[in-house]
């Protein structure tokens, strides 16, 4: 069996009852673009979780879905606050302002979190032709630094955001993993936290592709298939975009893939903290572990482990679990850790 990574969750393979159900999908023709009865019972399953006035787009990628929903809240002549790490901009090659036309406002963050405060300093300009209007919030959720919003936190945000006029939309890549860790429904963050559009993630929790555009404002709805299509998003074969989206969202699938990669993630923190070299860099609340280590040690075990090297000034390094991640894998990384320092 190859050996597993830690560089992304990204690098998992498919979960087995996932690609079952890309099996069973794979019987005979049924229609083409989403008009079929596999995309009809995905659907219901997403009304089912987040309510049944939401609308619903399954697309291949998470930029894709990020920049789909993106575009429906802003014109080319406005702008999206969000954090400077946000995944919009810094990590998908300019797609938002490349589709969108529009500007990306950022604000610093420690935590990857965006703040009340860091939305309100780019509020100075309204009204002003020779200025980027801001027309929309992105927030991560989880963030890019693995840590989670509360609901407190995502409700004062979208309180804010409304009432200047803004849109909020959730870039959820890593949304299951936010919800085991709050121990709180999928609504309970999103639409009953104010969310007007939530890129849905479900290639870093077991699919083997695809993400989900789920539109709750309805005023943005109407624009969201059009936009789709242009996109280059609409999968002709959609049922297996489709098939995999059903079965994760039943049985709580969705939550038991989530919740072990987070307990792996805890696991591998606690055991690298025992080496008093290492240190966590963010607390641990998702399936991500941010720690810093000396540099030597850092070369050693790239020399058998995938990572990101995520800062190297700091000797940072990004660490992230999956939902087949096993603690034979994390004691195998941990013997190695231990190797690096003899």
């Amino acid at each position: 069996m190859t050996k597993k990574m830690f560089a992304s969750d990204n690098n998992s393979g498919i979960h087995p009852a996932i690609l079952e159900a890309i099996v069973q999908a794979n019987d005979g023709h049924v229609p083409a673009y989403g008009n079929d009865q596999y995309t009809e019972a995905a659907t219901r399953k997403f009304k089912e979780h987040l309510g049944r006035d939401c609308e619903v787009a399954f697309v291949f990628n998470g930029t894709g879905a990020n920049v789909t929903g993106l575009k429906a809240m802003v014109r080319s002549h406005q702008a999206i606050i969000c954090t400077d790490g946000a995944h919009i901009h810094a990590d998908e090659g300019g797609a938002a302002e490349g589709f969108i036309g529009g500007k990306l406002l950022t604000s610093p963050s420690a935590d990857g979190k965006l703040t009340v405060q860091g939305i309100q300093r780019h509020l100075h300009h309204i009204g002003n032709p020779q200025r980027s209007q801001p027309k929309a919030v992105s927030i991560s959720q989880c963030t890019e630094l693995g840590t989670v919003y509360t609901i407190d936190e995502i409700k004062d945000i979208t309180s804010f955001a409304h009432a200047n006029g803004l849109y909020v939309h959730m870039d959820g890549a890593r949304l299951s993993n936010a919800a085991a860790h709050l121990g709180c429904s999928l609504p309970e963050m999103t639409v009953d936290a104010g969310i007007d559009m939530l890129a849905f993630g479900g290639t870093k929790n077991g699919l083997m592709l695809g993400e989900a555009i789920v539109c709750f404002n309805k005023e943005l709805a109407s624009e969201i298939q059009f936009i789709r299509k242009q996109g280059m998003q609409l999968g002709s074969k959609m049922r297996f975009l489709a098939a995999q989206f059903e079965r994760l969202l039943t049985d709580s699938l969705w939550l038991e893939n989530a919740r072990h990669a987070n307990e792996m993630a805890q696991l591998l923190a606690e055991d690298l903290t025992k080496f008093p070299e290492i240190s966590l860099t963010q607390p641990v609340e998702s399936n991500a572990i941010f720690v810093s280590l000396p540099k030597p040690q850092i070369e050693k075990l790239q020399k058998k482990h995938s990572f990101a090297v995520w800062n190297e000034e700091k000797n940072e390094i990004r660490l992230v679990t999956s939902f087949d991640t096993s603690k034979e894998d994390v004691e195998a990384l941990i013997g190695d850790v231990g190797d690096s320092f003899i």
